[in-house]
């Protein structure tokens, strides 16, 4: 795909032509996307956006809404318990059950209990 990009020296224009395989059109779902965000948040959606799949994808990652923190975030993970109930058992105890609700608890008690 020859793309022409015109380049401007001193007095004249100079049209340069490209092989430039990497400017892909963006496509019919991530234009719907990025016109969705742009409407949620009143954001203009530039022309020159529209054009290149590459840098619309760059647009609606600074654009969209950040996930919301999820009441579970601060759970430990399924491996922490798991490793922690591992400890107890050799340990012949039992995990606090506040260490349950919070990771950086559970983390503490497993490295006090190796």
């Amino acid at each position: 795909m020859l793309q022409s990009s015109s380049l401007e020296a001193g007095s004249g224009i100079q049209k340069i032509q490209t092989n430039d395989y990497h400017s892909l059109p963006v496509t019919e779902k991530q234009l719907n996307f990025a016109r969705q965000i742009s409407q949620r948040t009143g954001q203009v959606l530039p022309w020159e956006t529209q054009q290149d799949r590459h840098v619309l994808s760059s647009w609606i990652d600074a654009n969209r809404e950040k996930p919301s923190s999820n009441r579970f975030e601060n759970y430990p993970s399924s491996k922490q318990v798991a490793f922690a109930e591992t400890i107890a058992r050799y340990k012949r105890s039992e995990v606090p059950h506040e260490c349950f609700k919070d990771r950086s608890m559970m983390s503490r008690w497993i490295d006090s209990n190796k």
